[in-house]
């Protein structure tokens, strides 16, 4: 059986984005999952079920979330293995322990080239501090992510790609969610 963390963009935010957990599962189940849980109210997933192709994952997601009236949006769905190396891999571990709320993952539709890169770390213009690894952002925000003027809005239109985050806390919470169950 494999696992997945499925991340929708931009729900529960306001009028039209709203979905339930309910539909969520739902959803899930209707793409062939037989485990599916939800994280917090952020559109967060994991699947357990069949190996199958991510891109297909995400469209079938979708399709399933319109067909029982849920928002238009967007889906980022990453392997377990891929979660386990995110976990792994986070270049701010002090600020993961100390402050998990203020250091957010960035999941990343494509990979930005180097320039994109060079220039998001341009435009800040607080404390704020990232790191990239390939279709993935980690960023610390240490004076608070509402107050920041480094937005998601921000960050896709630099680097040229979508994106939605979750702070480091869900991060960890997925990752559990992820191991094999005794």
């Amino acid at each position: 059986m494999s696992g997945y963390v499925a991340l929708l963009r931009a729900v529960n935010l306001g009028e039209g984005t709203r979905v339930s957990a309910a539909k969520l599962r739902g959803a899930g189940r209707a793409t062939g999952f037989r485990e599916v849980s939800t994280v917090g109210a952020s559109g967060t997933l994991v699947l357990r079920g069949p190996s199958l192709p991510v891109e297909r994952i995400e469209r079938e997601l979708l399709a399933a979330l319109r067909r029982a009236g849920g928002p238009s949006t967007e889906c980022f769905v990453r392997t377990g293995a891929e979660w386990a190396e995110v976990v792994r891999d986070n270049p701010f571990p002090a600020e993961a322990r100390a402050d998990p709320a203020h250091l957010t993952l960035n999941v990343l539709r494509s990979r930005p080239s180097p320039a994109a890169w060079a220039s998001l770390r341009e435009r800040v213009t607080g404390r704020e501090r990232i790191s990239e690894d390939g279709r993935h952002a980690y960023i610390v925000y240490p004076d608070g992510i509402g107050r920041s003027r480094l937005t998601l809005a921000l960050i896709e239109r630099t680097l040229g790609t979508r994106s939605t985050a979750r702070n480091w806390n869900t991060v960890l919470r997925l990752h559990e969610l992820l191991r094999p169950k005794p």
